[in-house]
């Protein structure tokens, strides 16, 4: 008797469903495959994923706001049914009462936030303040597209990394005084004498030119980390790296590596290329100019990340445009300056030397463009 009520009594135990909650959670879903499930999602543990969910409670006469940052293509269904997607990179606030749709009943529904092409940046989602009352009931900004940057995270992590990079850059124009000034005469970028001519002529690697690229790579990944530029997205780098948008020291370290393995890779890049052309002879004219061009434009950098930190949440417009105007001039600039030096040596008319640059410069260019400043 005892035996049988125990198991009627266990049959009859059912565990309870999670809470529904009221608001957006810092917690998220993600899709076992194997079990056909959803799980807690625990960053780290988990690989990124392209979509994610959440369990909400919504009422048709409750306003749920909802604020984050997308890139383009970034979607949200309820139950399965598309409710936004995003059309440009920017920061989005919604409210998702009013989105919801007709045939869609007030109570507990499942929120699914979807990146075709990448990951969601999960960090930015949150709640949006009311902004006044209309009728006794609070108004939510809704639909509106917020063209501003993320807030800053870390300030005395970034103040930090430019002591850093003012005292280094201080060690080393007292060490290399001749060699640092000589690169950073902004008149040689508009000479073509004998002394120009003596420069690029000079061995591409260096010390000097060493250090100076890892500060350049170092202000260079400060920037793209201020931003919240997530080249994380991409997924041969997701492959071997995740690092959580949260781990602020880290990624500006990732990306320094990265940004350092770029240009001292573009000189062997630049070699094969001008190999396949036969032009052999411009390898380190062209690379020595690159070389200059970028280490001379990268000194505005810290500048950019100073206005960032300090008039983000007043001028969001200003420091957008700021932000992708230094980086910018920092691309397209040496590539202009790069192409001017080489039509001193050949004429860019002649099609061979033109497909050549196009080949060295431009299309690195556009993918550079394409990664790091139409993102947000």
């Amino acid at each position: 008797m005892m035996a049988m009520g125990h198991c009627a009594w266990s049959s009859e135990y059912r565990q309870l469903p999670p809470a529904s909650p009221t608001a957006l959670s810092a917690d998220w879903l993600i899709h076992d495959v194997a079990r056909n499930r959803l799980i807690f999602y625990l960053p780290g543990y988990h690989q990124p994923a392209h979509v994610y969910y959440q369990w909400v409670q919504i009422e048709r006469n409750q306003p749920f706001p909802l604020s984050f940052a997308a890139q383009p293509g970034l979607s949200l269904f309820l139950d399965n049914q598309l409710i936004f997607t995003a059309r440009t990179a920017t920061t989005y606030s919604l409210d998702i009462a009013q989105l919801m749709p007709a045939q869609l009943e007030a109570g507990r529904h499942l929120l699914a936030v979807w990146q075709p092409d990448g990951s969601p940046a999960l960090a930015s989602f949150s709640g949006v303040a009311t902004i006044g009352t209309v009728g006794g009931q609070p108004e939510v900004r809704v639909g509106r597209a917020q063209p501003r940057l993320p807030g800053p995270q870390g300030q005395n992590v970034y103040l930090s990394f430019l002591l850093v990079l003012g005292l280094s850059y201080g060690a080393i124009r007292s060490t290399y005084q001749p060699g640092l000034a000589r690169i950073f005469q902004i008149e040689e970028l508009f000479g073509n004498g004998g002394d120009q001519q003596a420069f690029l002529a000079k061995p591409a690697f260096s010390l000097l030119n060493l250090l100076l690229v890892i500060l350049f790579a170092l202000s260079f990944g400060l920037l793209l980390t201020a931003i919240h530029t997530d080249l994380q997205n991409l997924p041969l780098l997701r492959r071997f790296f995740n690092v959580p948008e949260t781990a602020i020291v880290a990624r500006v370290l990732l990306y320094t590596a990265i940004i350092t393995t770029f240009v001292f890779g573009k000189y062997l890049y630049v070699g094969i290329m001008a190999y396949i052309f036969g032009l052999q002879g411009l390898v380190n004219v062209q690379y020595r100019e690159f070389l200059r061009t970028t280490l001379l434009a990268g000194l505005f950098l810290p500048l950019v990340l100073l206005l960032y930190l300090s008039l983000n949440s007043s001028y969001p417009s200003t420091v957008a445009w700021a932000a992708s105007g230094a980086i910018g001039i920092v691309l397209i600039g040496t590539v202009l300056r790069v192409a001017r030096t080489l039509h001193h040596h050949a004429s860019l008319l002649n099609l061979h030397l033109f497909a050549y640059l196009c080949a060295t410069e431009v299309l690195p260019l556009l993918v550079l463009l394409k990664l790091i400043v139409f993102t947000y």
